[in-house]
């Protein structure tokens, strides 16, 4: 690997943040985490909290009337940033075949899996999601990752109960149990404010996701 870049990770998050987005992780892959050819340096992007969804709901994706407007702002938005870099930039809804986001979230040392098995991230919590990523040919220089999940001190692990139907808890997720209760009366508090498992989680809580967003991608999950 090349002597490492003194272009610091936290100028590329300063430039994020024009776009209300956040670099949430960062690492230099090795050749068995499937990034492009050549990428010394992956940085993963996502939602800067607060002032995140007001800011994309604002955005000309968001008033054209066309399909998917979350996605075309993200391709937009990071594509004009990793040709300011000089890097490629990639994104979870390309495929197939997909890029592996979340080997990529456990490689950037900032995500562990949670006792629910879902990623839970050392700022967004059970609430992580990942706008997109962007390949470097230069290795930056990288903060110290933490050395543990915070999932390892939190207290009482509300996560592990939270969910009403049990879908999903510290066995896995039962999809099919998910979709029922969200056809029912009940599950109306999920699909208009956000999975209750992802809620009851401390970091979730602290991260400021409006439930706006949360009820725009509950949507899109239960079609």
């Amino acid at each position: 690997m090349t002597a490492p870049d003194l272009d610091p990770v936290d100028r590329i998050d300063r430039l994020a943040a024009a776009e209300r987005l956040a670099v949430f992780g960062a690492f230099h892959p090795l050749p068995e985490d499937g990034a492009p050819p050549g990428t010394a340096t992956l940085l993963l992007f996502g939602p800067r909290e607060p002032g995140f969804w007001a800011h994309v709901t604002a955005a000309p994706e968001w008033r054209d009337g066309a399909a998917d407007p979350l996605d075309r702002w993200s391709k937009r938005v990071l594509g004009t940033l990793a040709a300011t870099l000089g890097g490629q930039a990639l994104f979870p809804s390309d495929g197939p075949p997909y890029w592996p986001f979340t080997t990529w979230a456990l490689r950037s040392g900032r995500a562990w899996t949670s006792p629910v098995r879902l990623l839970v991230h050392d700022v967004a919590g059970l609430m992580v999601s990942f706008r997109g990523a962007i390949a470097l040919g230069r290795a930056l220089a990288l903060p110290p990752a933490r050395s543990a999940s915070p999932c390892e001190s939190c207290a009482g692990r509300p996560c592990l109960a939270a969910c009403p139907p049990g879908a999903l808890g510290g066995g896995g997720y039962d999809l099919a149990a998910c979709h029922g209760f969200l056809d029912r009366a009940a599950g109306r508090d999920c699909l208009s404010a956000g999975c209750l498992v992802r809620r009851a989680c401390p970091l979730s809580r602290a991260y400021g996701r409006l439930p706006e967003q949360s009820a725009y991608h509950m949507r899109q999950f239960h079609r």
